[in-house]
């Protein structure tokens, strides 16, 4: 809490979700990845397919989480909330194991 009163800016407290990128031989392989991803829950999943060809396919989870806790030097938020914060981004980490 010390150094989120001493900042002079904005902080926004960020959890990023896990992404596997695969890069597939064949558009049907990537295909087939992209249906299991989807499947097993990994909704934020999708094929791109690069200018010389190049298939990738991005297995990425929903488990984002981008809160602010100050603005301008201003704490908004109480130290309990942070706690919160960090025990849902904790079990959002876990999800992604």
């Amino acid at each position: 809490m010390t150094a989120l009163e001493g900042a002079a800016g904005d902080v926004v407290f960020k959890f990023e979700p896990f992404v596997l990128h695969v890069l597939c031989r064949e558009l049907q392989d990537a295909q087939l990845l992209l249906s299991v991803a989807i499947d097993s829950g990994f909704r934020n999943s999708g094929i791109t397919i690069g200018k010389k060809g190049k298939i990738m396919m991005a297995v990425r989870s929903t488990h984002c989480l981008e809160v602010p806790l100050s603005h301008m030097g201003k704490l908004l938020v109480s130290e309990e909330y942070i706690e919160f914060l960090v025990h849902t981004a904790n079990q959002k980490m876990e999800e992604n194991m």
